[in-house]
């Protein structure tokens, strides 16, 4: 009888160490599973992020760089034209010269510029005076507009908020607000990015030249989105903590650090994505860091 007892007794706490190693194995692997999901989502929120920001930071340089009657002149693609685009100029209210509606037409073809990259359809951007006047606005839509494969949306709203001090002297300063209201990045796949983003941008340096090239600015502010790839759909909050330079003589920002956090996450969540664009090399290499690892990623 005391031997059966002893049995029952080893059998007993046997399948409770066996239900509890499971239990735990079973834990550890749906923690291990759930933090796998978590750095996903947070990757390619950053990526998303960085993306964007490429993508519609060239149409910045595009609406500058048209020439020196409405911007800069030279910049972005008219700092590196080929063969394409077509640009027509129009002026609704002649004989004023503002405002001016600049139509920059790719052809329903597409080219390859200079940088590698491949566009098709039109940027139009409408101008209300030279750029660089204080109070202009020069606001850009997209008509069937590519640049690779990515079908690029939405409106970017360019304002001189540059600082006057004694009116009819120049700005003190040179400095835009740039707002992109519901632009959207679709991938012939059916994933997306949807972005809405409000940035200022200053000059720090090349005002006393009037040559573009030496040109550096800084992108301060921040963003909303939201990113679908295959079936995951995360949407994120970005705010750039170090800010952004990019110079006209390179297509990518330079340097600078922006942190995404997805909806819903807290600030001092392991799972914030930083993205460093790096110390000021113009590349298209940047670095993501997800949770203490880091992942270099490609600029468009």
């Amino acid at each position: 009888m005391k031997l059966r007892l002893i049995k029952a007794v080893y059998i007993i706490i046997s399948f409770l160490f066996t239900s509890f190693i499971f239990t735990s194995c079973q834990k550890e692997q749906s923690q291990s599973e759930q933090d796998a999901q978590e750095v996903e989502a947070s990757r390619i929120s950053g990526e998303s992020e960085s993306e964007a920001e490429t993508v519609f930071n060239g149409v910045f340089d595009d609406a500058m760089g048209v020439n020196d009657e409405v911007g800069i002149g030279g910049t972005g693609v008219f700092g590196r034209l080929n063969v394409c685009p077509t640009v027509t100029i129009t002026r609704p209210n002649l004989p004023d010269l503002f405002p001016v509606r600049v139509e920059m037409d790719f052809g329903a073809n597409g080219c390859i510029g200079p940088d590698g990259h491949f566009r098709k359809g039109k940027v139009i951007t409408v101008y209300t005076k030279r750029l660089l006047i204080p109070g202009a606005v020069a606001e850009t839509s997209f008509d069937g507009f590519y640049v690779d494969s990515v079908h690029v949306e939405g409106t970017h709203k360019i304002t001189n908020i540059s600082t006057v001090v004694t009116a009819g002297t120049p700005p003190v300063d040179r400095k835009f607000r740039v707002v992109i209201i519901n632009g959207k990045l679709t991938k012939p796949n059916g994933n997306y990015i949807s972005w809405n983003s409000e940035k200022t941008i200053s000059q720090v340096e090349g005002l006393g030249t009037i040559l573009p090239m030496d040109d550096i600015f800084k992108i301060e502010g921040g963003s909303r989105g939201q990113v679908k790839r295959g079936n995951l759909l995360v949407g994120f909050n970005s705010n750039i903590t170090e800010p952004l330079m990019k110079r006209f003589n390179c297509r990518w920002i330079a340097k600078g650090i922006v942190k995404t956090v997805r909806l819903n996450a807290s600030t001092n969540s392991p799972w914030v994505a930083t993205l460093n664009f790096g110390i000021g090399n113009c590349d298209n290499l940047a670095v993501l860091t997800i949770n203490g690892v880091s992942y270099q990623i490609t600029l468009p």
